[in-house]
């Protein structure tokens, strides 16, 4: 494996080559959802769909999580909506990027919306994987007998809005929230999987402007921590991030999908020592993390739109294996 030059980084591309033994590469953005009124997208989304068609060409992308506000600012009508053309379609078009399958799951804007539109929008694109408002993925790595599982949640079903506040209110239906709440240890007991991502909105760990999301602190973390999950993914904050706790468990944030935020006032809400990469603290650009899982190896890379790669990770797999 090629490592970035320097461990707070600047510049170097730090991907494995086409030579290199088979391997599944995806990348994980969120918060995309452009522009309400024409051109409905923002000159960085349109860098970062640069970037990703420049991946999917080489190294390679398998396919992408998106995490949510993919309509700003408040969602879709129905599936008929054209801000699925203009903020999607017309923005990643390129090939071979218009081949690659999304599997998405909401945030906050979009439940301000439709979500359930965009569920069936799953029927009209063939790269728009919705099929419920939370579910698994299972991912073979190529060449083993290994796996990676996907838990992608909805953390406004566990948390609620926030209604622009800095906090999610608290779920607007208990009964649900708790189903999900027992899907998600249900499925994290029962996996097999070798690595295992749980993915959604709200982030559990945020030096940015929303900060850490106390309903997940609460209830989320314990479970990331007792089932040993290799990372936790998500967005909600408009900037790159890399945080892992004393437990062991990695933070990755990935909000640059439409603007790069350089608010760190929640620095002090995460203890220091947690914090070994933001893109507001580094100054770097904004961009999208880019994962590389082998067999006995897993990476995340943050990748600016200028495609430089300027921190990178290993991620563990589950530690009773």
């Amino acid at each position: 494996m090629r490592r970035c030059c320097l461990l707070m980084v600047l510049t170097c591309l730090c991907f494995l080559g086409h030579a290199d033994p088979p391997e599944l590469r995806f990348a994980v953005l969120a918060d995309w959802g452009g522009l309400p009124l024409p051109p409905y997208h923002t000159l960085h989304q349109a860098a970062v769909a640069a970037e990703l068609q420049r991946l999917s060409q080489g190294p390679g992308l398998d396919f992408i999580l998106s995490l949510g506000d993919h309509f700003y600012f408040n969602g879709v009508r129905d599936v008929e909506d054209p801000r699925f053309k203009h903020t999607f379609e017309s923005v990643y078009y390129q090939h071979p990027l218009v081949d690659v399958p999304w599997y998405l799951v909401s945030g906050n804007h979009d439940h301000r919306g439709n979500v359930s539109a965009q569920i069936q929008y799953s029927s009209v694109s063939h790269r728009w994987n919705y099929p419920s408002q939370y579910y698994s993925l299972h991912f073979p790595v190529p060449g083993s007998n290994v796996s990676l599982c996907v838990l992608m949640v909805d953390t406004v079903v566990l948390c609620g809005n926030t209604w622009d506040k800095e906090q999610p209110v608290g779920p607007e239906n208990h009964e649900e929230a708790q189903k999900h709440w027992e899907w998600i240890q249900t499925t994290l007991q029962h996996t097999r999987a070798k690595y295992v991502l749980v993915a959604g909105h709200y982030p559990v760990w945020s030096i940015g402007h929303h900060g850490p999301t106390s309903c997940l602190l609460d209830r989320l973390r314990p479970l990331l921590e007792k089932y040993r999950v290799s990372a936790y993914v998500s967005g909600h904050d408009h900037n790159l991030q890399f945080i892992r706790d004393g437990a062991g468990v990695a933070y990755v944030v990935s909000g640059n999908g439409a603007i790069n935020d350089v608010d760190s006032s929640h620095r002090n809400s995460v203890p220091q020592e947690w914090q070994l990469f933001s893109s507001p603290v580094n100054q770097t650009k904004g961009g999208m993390a880019y994962f590389q899982l082998r067999p006995d190896l897993m990476t995340v890379s943050y990748v600016q739109t200028d495609g430089k790669c300027v921190y990178q990770a290993e991620l563990p797999s589950r530690r009773w294996e």
